[in-house]
């Protein structure tokens, strides 16, 4: 399914997703960003319904836009995995100790250094509130079904 998307500076982009629950899913998630500024707080935009025009031309259709989706997403986690091999190379896991840290820093009262942990969605929110840029690094399934 596609969907109009803005983000919260306002910036329109448009982004595919398998059904509803999989965009609500990847956006609860942190996994919907706005592909001008970052942001995570991303939301539907209103559209217009679109209108089928013949049976076999639609499964054609759905059939490309189905390959070209796994095709997409394939690419996309061998990227994510990519970048989260990296961050774990180089920064330290500091668990559930991650807010409070990322504040440490954030306010001077530690020296900045590369760290990655766990935060609910509640602290992200909290952090981001507060300019403590942050970003998510998911977890990523090994395998792709």
């Amino acid at each position: 399914m596609k969907f109009s998307l803005h983000c919260d500076n306002d910036h329109r982009f448009e982004a595919w997703f398998r059904s509803n629950e999989d965009y609500e899913t990847q956006a609860k998630r942190g996994f919907v960003e706005c592909p001008e500024c970052g942001s995570i707080r991303v939301a539907k935009a209103l559209m217009a319904p679109s209108v089928a025009t013949g049976a076999a031309k639609d499964a054609r259709k759905e059939a490309v836009m189905v390959a070209a989706g796994q095709a997409m997403r394939k690419e996309m986690l061998d990227k994510m995995r990519e970048i989260a091999r990296q961050v774990k190379a180089q920064a330290d896991d500091v668990g559930e100790r991650f807010p409070e840290e990322a504040r440490k820093m954030h306010y001077g009262e530690a020296d900045p250094r590369p760290i990655y942990g766990k935060a609910s969605t509640r602290d992200v929110e909290n952090l981001l509130d507060e300019g403590v840029e942050i970003m998510p690094l998911p977890d990523l399934p090994e395998e792709l079904n």
